[in-house]
């Protein structure tokens, strides 16, 4: 295994995933200004809270790559001048982009800004590749419908600058490369705009034309079908595949997901990638390490389009998503053997709980005495953000997380 470095990209939907993605150990992050990018749900970033990121990124050695990867239309066109210099003065480290307009305009106007080639773009061959790094783009971000041998040839075939990214883990889009117009038919939701309203999670009957009002399942039962449904992407088993054919940066998606989720998944893969680039060619990871990503919210898994075609990457039963953990409260401080916390969901004295810290293996601890913030005996913390203490000899860092098993 070649000894490089590698990077796990993290993401930052607002400033508290942020702080998440820091903390549990991202090389990267990538986020949204308020305009331009393809997630409109998260709150995103005001310009004075963009370079407050990237100063606080940066003071901590991760890069900040702003997303600015929506396609588009004649009326936005004249906003990206200013867009992409208030980026510059806030000192992000690259840009991503989709359009090749949006391309020829950071060259333009920022011409020493890294670009980075989303993965709407949809790079499936080493032309492509070697036409973008042609017009000046540093890094591309794999298509998610390609094969790890199909990488490894872009990877062959392309200028060794040419840095290679490609998702490792999250949510997949039914359609090639997230270019889907489901969402802007039945709902007027452009999901090339950020606004996906997610039609390919709903449940769906059938119904013969001169049989209205009669419904017909299209799979099994008469809840419906939900033929669209794609599983979520995991790849934490395959990073030394991924590795070998050429990949430097794990990317997880997320930016609308919780800090919790950022938190956890971010950690796992960190802890992945730390073994990979430590490895003497055998890439073993503990079986702790590969449970985290299933304590988040998650739907059942798969590996996508990286083994050929995909055989079990749809999932028909239903939408919804796996969580058998919560977080129970945020780590705040240590000492005199007490933790001091702050709650986010409902836990009691008797409880058996979960510590988790950055780039460590879980603590698990009963929950033998509960105080709240003014030092009183409680038997339950049942009120939403309150203070409070549990005794514990051990002390852990700032933002640890309590969970509990639901």
């Amino acid at each position: 295994m070649d000894q490089k470095k590698f990077e796990v990209l993290a993401p930052a939907g607002d400033p508290e995933r942020l702080n998440a993605a820091l903390d549990y150990g991202a090389d990267a992050v990538y986020l949204g200004g308020k305009t331009f990018g393809m997630r409109a749900g998260p709150k995103n970033f005001t310009y004075d809270e963009l370079k407050s990121a990237a100063e606080l990124s940066h003071s901590r050695n991760v890069r900040v790559y702003l997303t600015c990867n929506t396609l588009p239309r004649n009326n936005e066109i004249p906003y990206f001048r200013q867009f992409i210099e208030e980026a510059v003065s806030c000192g992000v480290d690259a840009v991503i982009v989709a359009d090749l307009g949006l391309l020829s305009l950071v060259k333009k106007y920022a011409p020493d800004m890294e670009v980075h080639m989303s993965t709407q773009t949809g790079i499936v061959n080493y032309e492509t590749a070697n036409s973008l790094y042609n017009m000046g783009v540093k890094r591309i971000v794999a298509a998610r419908e390609l094969s790890i041998d199909e990488i490894a040839e872009i990877r062959a075939k392309t200028p060794a600058e040419l840095d290679i990214e490609a998702f490792v883990h999250g949510a997949m889009c039914m359609s090639f490369s997230g270019r889907c117009l489901l969402s802007q038919y039945l709902t007027n939701r452009d999901a090339n705009r950020g606004e996906c309203a997610q039609p390919c999670r709903w449940s769906y009957h059938l119904m013969e034309e001169t049989r209205k009002g009669e419904f017909f399942p299209v799979f099994e039962d008469e809840k419906g079908s939900y033929i669209l449904n794609a599983k979520d992407l995991c790849m934490i088993d395959h990073l030394d595949k991924l590795a070998e054919a050429g990949v430097k940066s794990f990317k997880i998606e997320g930016r609308a997901k919780s800090s919790y989720y950022v938190s956890i998944v971010t950690n796992a893969y960190r802890m992945a990638v730390d073994i990979l680039e430590n490895s003497k060619g055998e890439y073993n990871i503990p079986d702790w390490i590969k449970d985290e990503v299933f304590k988040v919210s998650h739907r059942n898994y798969c590996t996508g389009f990286f083994f050929g075609h995909p055989d079990d990457c749809q999932y028909y039963e239903n939408s919804g998503y796996i969580r058998e953990y919560d977080v129970a409260a945020i780590i705040e401080d240590c000492r005199g053997g007490m933790i001091y916390a702050t709650q986010r969901n409902c836990f009691k004295k008797g409880d058996t709980v979960e510590i988790v810290s950055p780039k460590a293996h879980f603590d698990v601890l009963t929950v033998e005495k509960l105080y709240d913030g003014d030092g009183n005996e409680i038997e339950c913390a049942n009120h939403a953000m309150m203070k409070l203490m549990i005794p514990c000899e051990k002390s852990y860092p700032l933002n640890s997380i309590i969970r509990i098993k639901k």
